[in-house]
């Protein structure tokens, strides 16, 4: 399975949901909180191409986007084979 990686702050109700589903999925992920990590906010920056946002998500070196991208994904049925590629 990928590895996922996840930027986050505790404020966020998209990041919730995004933790929410993974779990749901039996998805482990790596939870980097950007709230007062400047490092962390500014590796994020640059990894996404400039994404402000959170979530923001990775799945290996796929970004995925923020919860709504990853919820489509798996409504499409796309998160899963992207998971176990």
């Amino acid at each position: 399975m990928q590895k996922v990686r996840m930027y986050t702050t505790p404020i966020c109700p998209y990041c919730v949901r995004a933790k929410s589903l993974l779990t749901k999925k039996g998805v482990s992920y790596e939870e980097i909180d950007i709230f007062s990590d400047n490092a962390a906010r500014e590796e994020m920056l640059a990894k996404s191409n400039g994404m402000r946002t959170v979530p923001q998500i990775f799945v290996g070196d796929t970004h995925v986007g923020g919860f709504d991208e990853l919820y489509a994904l798996d409504k499409a049925g796309k998160l899963d084979p992207l998971l176990n590629s």
